[in-house]
């Protein structure tokens, strides 16, 4: 089958698109994964998903039920917490690393980083929500920019893993805080430039934990996720 001679790149698309998936809550959590569905939403062969399922399972996004298939990872208050202390920790780690040895290349990548966040933050502020995705892949390219410096690609890779999850929770529960949250941005990208690391992991803790409590609270709100299908 030609599905299985170019199966490399096959797999790994799939991979990505079902981890995207499960991240923005197209796939629930604790939803079974059929093998035969998935096959035909996402046009791969069974043995390309099983392998791609137990990948996932090791990086926390599935779980594998023995013979009984797999599912969607559940998601709890208490992981929340725990995800949201662990991105804390690695990332105030990142930025102390990477204000030290950032150059005028990584100055550049911030500010380009933090232009593109920022046009999206003022059109969510603004209620256009067609931009959701958009909006959190250049939050994520933000963060990620500010600790690209850092030196170290395993912390890059943890950080990028744990920051994932984080923004899992986010989705589900389609969380913006609109205007502090931006604010927030520009205060840790002022910090960068004038490589202030100990602000910015003052900051930093404060938007994780704020962002941690607007989640749990849009919780107890009605569900948009219906309205925005």
């Amino acid at each position: 089958m030609m599905e299985e001679t170019s199966s490399p790149t096959v797999s790994e698309t799939t991979y990505r698109q079902i981890r995207t998936d499960i991240i923005f809550g197209r796939l629930e959590p604790a939803e079974k994964l059929k093998l035969d569905q998935l096959r035909e939403r996402y046009g791969a062969s069974i043995s390309t998903l099983r392998e791609i399922l137990n990948r996932l399972a090791s990086d926390g996004l599935v779980v594998a039920e023995g013979q009984r298939g797999f599912e969607v990872a559940p998601v709890s208050r208490d992981n929340l917490f725990e995800i949201a202390a662990l991105r804390q920790l690695l990332e105030c780690y990142a930025l102390d690393l990477s204000f030290a040895a950032g150059d005028m290349d990584w100055e550049g990548r911030v500010v380009a980083a933090h232009h593109k966040l920022s046009q999206m933050e003022k059109r969510m502020m603004a209620g256009d929500r067609t931009v959701t995705a958009e909006w959190k892949r250049y939050d994520w390219e933000f963060h990620q920019a500010l600790i690209s410096a850092c030196g170290s690609r395993t912390l890059m890779e943890t950080h990028a893993a744990i920051f994932d999850k984080y923004l899992r929770y986010q989705m589900l529960s389609l969380t913006f805080r609109g205007e502090i949250a931006a604010i927030e941005h520009k205060q840790m990208l002022d910090c960068a430039l004038k490589r202030d690391a100990a602000t910015a992991q003052e900051i930093l803790r404060r938007h994780v934990a704020a962002g941690v409590d607007h989640a749990l609270a849009a919780e107890k709100k009605p569900s948009e996720r219906t309205r925005q299908r």
